[in-house]
């Protein structure tokens, strides 16, 4: 037999703007990484590995600042997508 757990959660405001801050970011890496991994292929013939994916990683933070104030983890979990 299972059992079902219902969960709500109701996050205040400071945890909805981090929320939309953290999937905003997720979002533009993963639309960035889609348009890198495509041109690389047009080129190629072959995709990026996540490796590589994941290495582009601190060089966008340099450059995006404000990709630096989320989790690296969510970052990470994208490329693995």
């Amino acid at each position: 037999m299972r059992h079902v757990a219902k969960v709500g959660i109701y996050p205040n405001s400071y945890q909805q703007a981090s929320f939309a801050k953290a999937f905003g970011c997720v979002r533009w890496l993963w639309n960035n990484s889609l348009a890198e991994n495509n041109r690389v292929y047009k080129e190629s013939g072959k995709g990026l590995s996540r490796t590589a994916l994941n290495a582009r990683l601190p060089g966008l933070k340099k450059e995006y600042p404000w990709l630096a104030e989320t989790y690296s983890q969510l970052y990470q979990a994208s490329m693995l997508n």
